[in-house]
C-alpha cells in the first residue's frame, strides 16, 4: 500500500484539522489508523483499489467517535468546493473529471458498496474479496459482485425562446431549481429514459436529445449522464410527487441554482453561454 489514504466513515471523508475543505481530495497518512486503536470501535476495513493513476488506498470506519486530530466533511457537501472540473469563467468547456477528485469519488463509491455487500446476496455466506480486482467473492455458491452503478439521466431543455426549464425537487434546499433527472430503467435507452422522465415529471414532450457529459456521482452510487433536449410540445405540469414547481427561466431572470462541481451546474452553465 502507498503512504496516503481515504478514509471514511459513513458518508463522511476525515480529515486532519490542518487540511482544509477544499483540498479534501488530498489523500493523508495511513498511519492515522493507529490513532483508533486508542479509541473503542470496530476494526476499520483497510482496502486497495486499482486504478489507472495507481492504487488508492481507503480506510472504511464504523460509526463512532473519532481520535483527536481528525474531523468529519461530507462528501457531497465538500465537492462544490473542489475543481471538478466545472470552469465557471468559461461553462462552454465540457465537463471533465477532475483525476484527483475522481480517485476520492471512486474510493468513496467503492467504500459504500463494500459496507453493503458484506453477505452474498445469493447463498447469505460471508463475502471474501476477489483477488486483484475491486469485487467479492461468495466462498460457499461461487457468486462474484462487483460496485453497482446506476446510470441516471439529467437534462436541460430548451424552448424556441431560448429558454431553459428548470425545476424545484421536493428533495431540494428552498428556492433551488435545477433540472429534470432520473434513473434508466431496465430495457430502455438512455434517449428513451430523457423522454419518459420528462413527460412523467413535468407533463411535457421533448425532440433532438443529445448527450452532452457525464459525471460519477456516488450519492449512493449513480452515474450522472447529461443531455440536452428541445421542447416539442406539451404544457408544463409538474407532477407533485417529485417536482413541486417547474418553470422557463431566461439568462438574465435565474433562480438560485445547484452548486459548482455538478454536471447539471456544467449544463446550465453552457446553456447560459451559448455553447450547447
Amino acid at each position: 500500500m502507498n503512504n496516503g489514504a481515504f478514509f471514511f466513515q459513513g458518508n463522511n471523508l476525515l480529515l486532519p484539522a490542518d487540511i482544509p475543505d477544499t483540498q479534501m481530495d488530498r489523500a493523508i497518512p495511513l498511519d492515522f489508523v493507529k490513532e483508533f486503536d486508542k479509541i473503542e470501535c470496530e476494526k476499520p476495513d483497510i482496502f486497495e483499489i486499482p486504478a489507472v493513476e495507481g492504487g488508492i488506498t481507503c480506510v472504511s470506519l464504523s460509526p463512532g467517535p473519532l481520535p483527536a486530530g481528525l474531523r468529519a466533511v461530507p462528501v457531497r457537501q465538500g465537492l462544490s468546493l473542489l475543481d471538478a472540473g466545472l470552469a465557471e469563467g468559461a461553462p462552454s468547456i465540457a465537463y471533465t473529471q477532475n483525476p484527483s477528485t475522481g480517485r476520492l469519488l471512486r474510493a468513496f463509491h467503492i467504500a459504500q458498496w463494500r459496507r453493503e455487500s458484506r453477505f452474498c446476496g445469493s447463498c447469505g455466506a460471508q463475502n471474501t474479496d476477489a483477488p486483484g480486482e475491486p469485487a467479492r467473492l461468495c466462498p460457499v455458491c461461487g457468486r462474484q459482485e462487483f460496485p453497482r452503478i446506476s446510470p441516471a439521466v439529467i437534462t436541460i431543455i430548451i424552448n424556441d425562446e431560448d429558454k431553459a426549464l428548470l425545476a424545484h425537487n421536493k428533495k431540494f434546499i428552498p428556492c433551488v431549481y435545477s433540472l429534470i433527472a432520473g434513473f434508466n430503467e431496465a430495457g430502455e435507452s438512455l434517449e428513451a429514459t430523457v423522454v419518459r422522465e420528462i413527460r412523467e415529471e413535468v407533463n411535457i414532450n421533448v425532440r433532438d436529445v443529445r448527450y452532452i457529459a457525464s459525471q460519477p456521482w456516488p450519492f449512493p452510487n449513480s452515474l450522472m449522464l447529461g443531455f440536452a433536449a428541445r421542447y416539442a410540445s406539451g404544457t408544463i405540469r409538474a407532477d407533485g410527487v417529485e417536482i413541486e414547481d417547474a418553470r422557463w427561466f431566461s439568462r438574465d431572470a435565474l433562480p438560485k441554482l445547484p452548486g459548482t462541481g455538478s454536471v447539471s451546474r456544467c449544463l446550465i452553465g453552457r446553456w447560459i453561454a451559448g455553447s450547447l
